[in-house]
């Protein structure tokens, strides 16, 4: 199913796509997706981590103090890679996914879907920016999902500000692909990975990160589908208008 012109409905029709969207990800890396150690759930967190965030560096001890190891995350995509950073920064927004370890129940990963709220102020776009940043200074890896175009708050898209405020580089979307979804692996140094789309383009699976250089495919183009069939057919019908 190709990705739709969101831009063409009310952002509470986004918002309440938006949760579909969020719940079926997570089923989807609970149903198997994620390692056995590992669980989703959508939620809502607040700025300020502190000992709630996990780093994952190698194995981390079990309750029983025994070092474990995931058996079933990925090496890092080679070729997606665009550039890392020397540091990583700070803080807070909105409804998200949580992966987290259960060895102490810590979040380990953050999966965002990027709304209209998000970019409807400077406030809402420096909060997200901010939050993101914050996930990365806590070595919690990010997963962001921007499905609006970029606008006079975020000429390079929410990835544009946040690379910015971790690099002072300017990242600039290609004219085509004004869409973006990027991974960020958080470790000594922040890599992105970065997957400029457009409407129309079917969604790719996307890597998430639970340690460095380990990860798990997260399955978009499936869940987005899913999530859409079951819209109001009315708002259905105006995202994807019958053809003739």
């Amino acid at each position: 199913m190709p990705m739709h012109d969101w831009t063409t409905v009310e952002a509470g029709i986004f918002h309440a796509f938006y949760h579909r969207w969020i719940t079926a990800i997570s089923d989807a890396l609970n149903a198997g997706g994620l390692p056995e150690d590992y669980y989703a759930l959508p939620e809502q967190i607040a700025a300020g981590f502190g000992p709630d965030v996990l780093t994952l560096q190698g194995g981390q001890p079990d309750q029983g103090g025994v070092a474990t190891t995931p058996r079933v995350l990925q090496p890092r995509p080679a070729d997606r890679v665009t550039t890392q950073t020397e540091a990583e920064f700070y803080r807070r927004k909105k409804s998200s996914i949580a992966v987290r370890h259960v060895s102490g129940d810590r979040i380990v990963a953050m999966i965002e879907i990027v709304s209209p709220g998000n970019k409807a102020s400077r406030h809402a776009v420096r909060s997200f920016v901010t939050k993101a940043c914050e996930l990365l200074e806590h070595r919690v890896h990010l997963l962001v999902i921007d499905p609006y175009p970029p606008g006079p708050r975020d000429p390079g898209g929410v990835h544009g500000l946040i690379w910015g405020e971790l690099t002072d580089a300017e990242y600039r979307l290609p004219p085509d692909k004004p869409l973006t979804l990027v991974a960020y692996e958080s470790d000594e140094v922040t890599r992105a990975y970065v997957e400029p789309f457009a409407v129309g383009d079917t969604l790719p699976d996307m890597p998430l990160f639970l340690e460095p250089d380990g990860c798990v495919m997260v399955p978009l183009e499936a869940t987005y589908t899913t999530a859409f069939d079951l819209q109001p057919r009315r708002w259905r019908d105006v995202l994807q208008p019958p053809k003739g």
